[in-house]
C-alpha cells in the first residue's frame, strides 16, 4: 500500500473476510495540513489519480496555494467586512474611511441581491461562473443596469481585499459580463435661468440654493456649513465637514473634500444678508429642513415654468459654468472636492474646450514654429460658452 493512500472496498466485498476481492475498490488519498491542524482527504477511482492528487496537494501546501481551511461562508465574510468598514479599519482605494451612507448602501445591496443567492457558499469556493449566474439572475428580473452594478460593487471590493490578503486564490468578480451603465445627461441651465430660479424662492431659501449653484457644494456639505466657515473678508467658503442624516456630522467625502471654495460676486449678497441673522449652528437651518428643500423648490419652479434641479444637479451646473468661464480642470477639481482630477475629466471632459481637429492644428502650429516655419493653427482655441452648455 502506498503511504497516504488507502484502498477502500464495499461492505459486501469478500476481501473483508480474507477472500478475493469481488468489488470495484476506490482509493482515498490523505495529506496532513500542519498549518490548519486538519487532514485533507479525497477519494478517486484509481490509485494513480489518488497519488497524483496527493503529490500536487503536498506541493500546494508547501507553497501556500492549498489549505484544508475552507474559510468563512460569504455571509460571515460580509459581516466581518462591514464591521471593518464601520470601524474605519478598512478604507477605500484613496485610503479614506467609507462614509456612513456608502456603508448602508453596500449592506442593503448585499443583503437584498447577493446573500440570498451566494450567502451559504464559502468565500474561497465561489467561482466566476457563480457570480455570473447571480448577475444573469438580476438581468432576468429586468433590474436597471445601475442597480445591478450597485449590487456587484461591494462584492468586488470585498474580494479585492480578500485576494490581497491571501484569503482567496482568485477574484471571481473579475471578467463578469453585465449591462453597461449609461450616464444620464447632466442638467445644465444658463446663468440667467439660474438667477430666475433663485429669485422665485422664498427669502429663507435663496441663500441655500445660491450656494448650491454658485459654489457647487454637496448637500451634506451645505447642511454642515456653519457661520465661521463663511469668510466674506477673504472671499472663501471653508468646507471642513459633511452631514449624514443618520450619523450627523461627518468628515468630508475625501481628503480633497476639505477645501476652500471662492465666493463669487453673485453669491456674496445672498450670504451677506444670510449672516445678519445666522447663529453658530447650521447656517442654512435645521438638517431635516434643508434635506426637504428640493421638494419645496420643485413646486415653486414648476408653477413658474422654470427648470427643476436637485441639489446634486446644482454641482453640475456650477461645474459647467466654471468651464464656460475658462476655469482649468485642475482648479475645478479642487473647487469641486473631487478625490482626483480623473473624476473631473470623466464627468465634465466633454464640456471642456477643444477637440481632435483643433488639437491637430495646434500641434502643427507648434512644430512648425519650432522647426522655423510660419504655419499657424487653422482652428483657434475656443472656450465652451453657456449657450452651448444648455444644448
Amino acid at each position: 500500500m502506498v503511504a497516504g493512500i488507502d484502498e477502500r472496498h464495499s461492505r459486501t466485498c469478500r476481501s473483508r473476510d480474507g477472500g478475493a476481492c469481488n468489488c470495484t475498490p476506490t482509493f482515498q488519498a490523505h495529506v496532513w495540513d500542519a498549518k490548519a491542524g486538519k487532514r485533507m482527504r479525497k477519494t478517486f477511482p484509481t490509485r494513480s489519480a489518488a497519488k497524483s492528487w496527493r503529490q500536487d496537494t503536498i506541493v500546494g501546501l508547501r507553497h501556500g496555494h492549498v489549505s484544508s481551511d475552507r474559510g468563512p461562508r460569504l455571509t460571515d465574510a460580509i459581516d466581518a467586512w462591514l464591521d471593518g468598514l464601520r470601524a474605519g479599519h478598512i478604507t477605500n482605494r484613496s485610503g479614506d474611511p467609507y462614509k456612513p451612507g456608502a456603508i448602508r448602501g453596500y449592506e442593503r445591496n448585499l443583503r437584498l441581491r447577493v446573500t440570498p443567492v451566494l450567502g451559504d457558499r464559502r468565500l474561497s469556493e465561489i467561482t466566476t461562473q457563480d457570480v455570473q449566474k447571480l448577475v444573469d439572475g438580476l438581468i432576468a428580473k429586468e433590474l436597471e443596469p445601475a442597480t445591478i452594478d450597485s449590487a456587484l460593487t461591494p462584492l468586488k471590493a470585498l474580494y479585492r481585499r480578500a485576494l490581497a490578503r491571501g484569503e482567496v486564490r482568485v477574484n471571481p468578480t473579475v471578467g463578469i459580463e453585465k449591462p453597461a451603465v449609461r450616464s444620464k445627461a447632466k442638467v445644465v441651465v444658463l446663468p440667467k435661468d439660474a438667477e430666475a430660479m433663485i429669485t422665485a424662492l422664498d427669502d429663507g431659501e435663496r441663500a441655500l440654493w445660491a450656494t448650491a449653484i454658485y459654489a457647487g457644494l454637496r448637500r451634506g456639505e451645505l447642511i454642515g456649513l456653519r457661520r465661521q466657515d463663511i469668510d466674506l473678508a477673504t472671499g472663501v467658503l471653508r468646507v471642513s465637514r459633511g452631514w449624514d442624516m443618520l450619523d450627523g456630522e461627518i468628515a468630508p467625502k475625501s481628503r480633497q473634500g476639505r477645501r476652500d471654495v471662492p465666493i463669487a460676486a453673485v453669491l456674496r449678497d445672498y450670504l451677506d444678508e444670510l449672516l445678519l441673522d445666522a447663529d453658530d449652528s447650521h447656517v442654512f437651518g435645521r438638517p431635516a429642513w434643508v434635506a426637504r428643500a428640493g421638494r419645496r423648490s420643485r413646486e415653486r419652479w414648476e408653477a413658474r415654468g422654470l427648470p427643476v434641479l436637485t441639489m446634486h444637479e446644482c454641482r453640475h451646473v456650477y461645474a459647467s459654468h466654471a468651464i464656460a468661464a475658462g476655469v482649468n480642470a485642475k482648479t475645478l477639481s479642487t473647487y469641486m472636492g473631487h478625490a482626483n482630477i480623473a473624476i473631473t475629466f470623466d464627468l465634465y471632459g466633454h464640456l471642456m474646450p477643444g477637440d481632435e481637429a483643433q488639437a491637430v492644428s495646434l500641434l502643427d502650429a507648434y512644430f512648425a514654429r519650432h522647426a522655423g516655419g510660419t504655419l499657424e493653427p487653422t482652428v483657434a482655441p475656443t472656450v465652451a460658452r453657456p449657450e452651448k452648455l444648455a444644448a
